[in-house]
C-alpha cells in the first residue's frame, strides 16, 4: 500500500521517544518536584504546590555556601572560556601549516580526552602538593579544567580552518595588509561564529564539571562539588530548587551565545552584500 510507513520507522520512532524521556525525564522529574509544598518530600506524590522551597534556597544558612559556589563557578568558567577561545585560536593558526613535531603534539592535547577526569584531577592536585603551591581552585583547579575544555576548542578550530579558503588572506595582503591586520579584519570576522562555539563549549564544560575539579578545588567548592554536598546532609526538595535554578541559568547562558552567534552571522553576511556592492 502506497504511503504506509514500514515497521522499522515506528521502532526507531519508539526508541528515540524512549532515549529523549531518558534524557530529559530527570530534569523534568526534578523540575516538578521543586514546587513542593512546604510540607513536601524528596519523591511523588507532591504534597500541594508552593515556590516555598526556592525561597528556602535564597536563606544562605539553609543551603551552605552555595552562592558563594556559585560565584567560584561562574569566574572559573570565564576564565576557562576566555583563555580556551585565545588559544585554540593561537593553536588553529599554528597548526595550519605542519611543523616539526606537529602530529606528537596532536596526540599529546587529545589524549587528555581519554585519560579517566578523576586522574586528571588526581595528578594535577599532587603535582600542585609536591611543589608545595597551594590546591586552589583558581589555579590547580583552571589549569585541570583546561586540560578538558581545550582539545574541544582546537577540534574546533582545526575544523573550521581545514575549509579556510586562503584566498582571502592572500587578496588583504595584495592591497597592502600586514599580518596583524590580515588577522584582524579578514580572519577573525570569517572565524567568529566558530568562536562563539568553543566559548559556549569553554564555559559550559567548565561551569560542570566535577571530576577534574573534585581534587583540584582547594578548601571552597566549585557549585558542582557543592550540590554534590549537598545530596549526602539536605534532604528538602530545596535540593531540587536547586537543581531548576541551575539548570535554567545553563540554558539561559547557552540562549545568550545562540542569539550572539546569530548577530555575528547576520553582521558577517550584511559586511559580505555591502563589500560585494563596493566592488561592483
Amino acid at each position: 500500500m502506497e504511503g504506509k510507513r514500514p515497521t522499522s520507522f515506528y521502532v526507531l520512532g519508539a526508541f528515540f521517544v524512549t532515549f529523549l524521556i531518558f534524557l530529559y525525564g530527570p530534569t523534568i522529574t526534578i523540575g516538578i518536584l521543586s514546587f513542593q509544598g512546604p510540607q513536601g518530600g524528596l519523591t511523588f506524590p507532591m504534597r500541594g504546590t508552593s515556590l516555598h522551597w526556592f525561597r528556602e534556597l535564597f536563606q544562605t544558612q539553609a543551603v551552605g555556601d552555595i552562592w558563594g559556589s556559585f560565584r567560584r563557578s561562574f569566574t572559573l568558567g570565564m576564565m576557562v572560556m576566555v583563555t580556551t577561545v585565545v588559544l585554540s585560536i593561537m593553536g588553529g593558526m599554528a597548526f595550519r601549516r605542519r611543523f616539526a613535531g606537529s602530529t606528537v603534539l596532536f596526540y599529546i592535547i587529545m589524549a587528555s580526552l581519554v585519560i579517566p577526569s578523576i586522574l586528571v584531577s588526581l595528578g594535577v592536585g599532587l603535582i600542585f602538593s609536591q611543589l608545595g603551591w597551594d590546591v586552589h581552585w583558581a589555579t590547580s583547579g583552571y589549569g585541570a579544567q583546561l586540560t578538558w575544555t581545550l582539545p574541544f576548542g582546537l577540534l574546533i578550530m582545526f575544523a573550521v580552518f581545514n575549509r579556510f579558503n586562503p584566498a582571502y588572506e592572500e587578496a588583504a595582503r595584495d592591497q597592502g595588509a600586514n599580518e596583524w591586520q590580515v588577522f584582524a579584519h579578514i580572519v577573525l570576522p570569517l572565524i567568529a561564529p566558530s568562536l562563539i562555539g568553543v566559548a559556549l563549549f569553554g564555559f559550559t564544560l567548565s561551569y560542570d564539571e566535577f571530576a577534574r575539579t573534585l581534587l583540584t578545588s582547594g578548601s571552597r567548592n566549585t557549585l558542582p562539588l557543592e550540590i554534590f554536598g549537598m545530596t549526602t546532609n539536605v534532604t528538602t526538595p530545596v535540593l531540587y530548587a536547586l537543581g531548576t535554578l541551575t539548570t535554567v541559568f545553563s540554558l539561559s547562558i547557552i540562549l545568550v551565545f545562540i542569539v550572539v552567534a546569530l548577530w555575528v552571522q547576520r553582521r558577517r553576511a550584511r559586511f559580505g552584500s555591502d563589500a560585494g556592492k563596493g566592488m561592483v
